[in-house]
This record gives C-alpha cells, structure tokens and sequence, in this order.
C-alpha cells in the first residue's frame, strides 16, 4: 500500500516530523511518501493561508496519481474536498481524524491549535462534522506554528497549560492536538496528564489504511465528481 502524506505549507523540517509519525503508527508494509508543496505559506494559521496553500496542494497530489490514499497533514483540513475531485483514493485530513478518534474514546473533548485565528475555521469544521456537540472549546495557545519546530521547553509549557485548562474547566476527557507541528507531542503528554492526547496524523494514517483494506474509494457520483 502507498499512502501519500502532504503537508500543505512549504516547511520541510514539520515535514519530516510528521514523515517520522506516520511511520511509527503505519503498517509496516505501508510505504509513506511524505511531501510538503512547493509554492505557498510556510505556515498555515487562517482563512488566508488556507486558501494560498490549496494549488501546491494539489499540485502534489497530481504529481503522485499511484497512491492508494492521502493523507492532507493540516489540521484546518485544507484542500481535502479539492484533492477528492482529483482522485478516487480515500483522501483524510488530520483534523476531521483526530475528532472523530476523539469522539469514539471519550465523551468530550478539547482542542489545543496554535494562534486565535485560527478558532473561526476550526469551529466551522466541528459543526460541518456533526461534532462540535462533542467538542467542548476550542483553546488558542497563541503559539505560532513555527514556534513548534524550535523545540523550545516554554513552548511545550504553554501547551500543557492549556490541557490543565481543559481538563478543570472544560471537564475534557481528552484532548486533541490541533497542529499537525503538535504530532510529536502525543506520546509523553498523554502519558503526563493521564488521558488520550489524539494526535491528527497517527489517526489520520490508520484510518487511511483501513479504508484501503477495506477497498473503499471517494464517492464520484456527484459533489466529488
């Protein structure tokens, strides 16, 4: 199985971390094929850079018509309708993966994105899914993507504030990392604060393959035609 993963902002140090995800959580017979486009911002954070980044987007995924799915590695779930009229493969974005794992594991949840832009685009996305009656907050840790790839300890303390907010006053029984830049962040913060931390790429992957294996494809009957 191939599984092309597309980060939409032009950042090849994220790519490479969300490449290192995907691997970890992939079927060791899935070949991962982690690309990032060419042309547009180099970081999405809003209803502008999502809206530049969507024909470099695209422009990957022609550039890669074998794949057996695709995986679209922003959270804000940028270009996934565009990239399901330009291909039958199963075509999953991080963010709507990560709420729906979400919602199967826990009652509630919240997210934890990067700056307060991005809350407007986010919120819409929960109520187009039909879960933001599962989602308690949106949270805005008002940290910059890029900040993400420094590996700055404050920055990581800025996230943890946020999930200590979450779980005290949102009543969160789990949280959903809300930036693909967040993906390596899943493991010991789960295992700090004992209770699923869901990150977007591992959940997006998996379900990729399971629809593959399933032999399921995009719907051409109409909107995806």
């Amino acid at each position: 199985m191939k599984l092309l993963v597309v980060n939409p902002n032009t950042t090849s140090s994220m790519t490479r971390k969300i490449a290192d995800a995907a691997h970890a959580c992939a079927h060791p017979e899935t070949e991962i094929i982690a690309v990032n486009s060419q042309d547009g911002p180099a970081s999405i954070q809003g209803y502008l850079d999502v809206s530049t980044c969507v024909p470099g987007l695209l422009d990957v995924v022609r550039a890669h018509p074998d794949v057996d799915a695709i995986v679209v590695a922003c959270f804000d779930d940028t270009g996934v309708d565009a990239v399901r009229c330009i291909t039958s493969a199963p075509v999953i974005g991080v963010g709507e993966a990560a709420y729906h794992a979400a919602s199967m594991i826990s009652p509630k949840f919240s997210v934890i994105t990067t700056l307060s832009r991005s809350l407007a685009g986010l919120e819409a996305n929960l109520l187009r899914y039909g879960l933001d009656r599962r989602c308690v907050r949106v949270r805005a840790s008002d940290v910059p993507v890029l900040k993400l790839e420094e590996n700055d300890p404050k920055t990581i303390d800025i996230i943890r504030a946020e999930i200590r907010a979450a779980i005290v006053e949102d009543r969160a029984e789990a949280i959903v990392l809300g930036c693909a830049g967040m993906t390596d962040l899943m493991s010991h913060l789960s295992e700090e604060f004992k209770l699923p931390v869901v990150d977007g790429v591992a959940c997006a992957v998996t379900f990729a393959e399971a629809l593959v294996k399933a032999k399921l494809t995009t719907s051409k009957l109409c909107s995806y035609s």
